[in-house]
């Protein structure tokens, strides 16, 4: 029986006949989800992980994950807007409110489409083809009704009414009112404040 000689040097690469095994790894306490009890100490998942959201804060709407604002509006004296100023300034202030209250609409809520310099072009150079300024009048009764629902009030506000009011001299009464319940709504805050909308 012959016998090979010992093989000197260091050992072939694959020259080990036994495979090496893997090591061993702990379980992932994560596996399966978040363990609350038996073998892992129950641990808080991530925001959105098994867990429902968080309900949003009252009064800061929740649409597509972000909240709606605008700006505040003024307060105006209601018989000041009706007939004091109007009066002291031969009519000239109840042009000026109407551009005003339209661009403060505007401003409260952008998302809807306001021009107040085409509102106060159909209250005056349309008055001569009679019928643009209830239009406008209309038109505006409808956004005070839209401002009313986006700060999270009963819309109260009616634009037929308005121009019914128009004819008779009190339909910026009227508005005014109507405009108050919405600044009301949001306490003593300066015109111009941003605040939130509900819808």
């Amino acid at each position: 029986m012959s016998t090979q000689p010992p093989q000197w040097g260091p050992p072939s690469p694959n020259s080990n006949p036994y495979t090496p095994a893997a090591p061993a790894q702990a379980p992932s306490p994560y596996q399966g989800g978040y363990p609350q009890q038996g073998g892992y100490p129950q641990q808080q998942a991530p925001a959105g992980y098994g867990y429902p959201a968080a309900a949003p804060v009252p009064g800061y709407p929740q649409q597509g994950g972000a909240a709606h604002f605008g700006l505040s509006m003024k307060r105006r004296n209601v018989a000041g807007v009706w007939l004091g100023l109007p009066l002291i300034t031969l009519g000239i202030y109840s042009i000026v409110w109407h551009y005003k209250i339209n661009k403060e609409m505007a401003q409260f809520d952008s998302r809807r489409q306001v021009n107040p310099a085409m509102s106060v072009l159909a209250v005056t150079l349309g008055a001569f083809l009679i019928i643009p300024p209830f239009v406008s009048i209309h038109a505006t009764g409808k956004r005070i009704g839209e401002a009313q629902r986006a700060a999270g009030l009963a819309p109260s506000c009616s634009a037929g009414l308005g121009v019914l009011l128009a004819f008779f001299g009190f339909y910026s009464l009227y508005y005014q009112i109507e405009l108050n319940r919405v600044v009301d709504h949001y306490g003593q805050v300066a015109p111009g404040t941003q605040v939130p909308l509900a819808v």
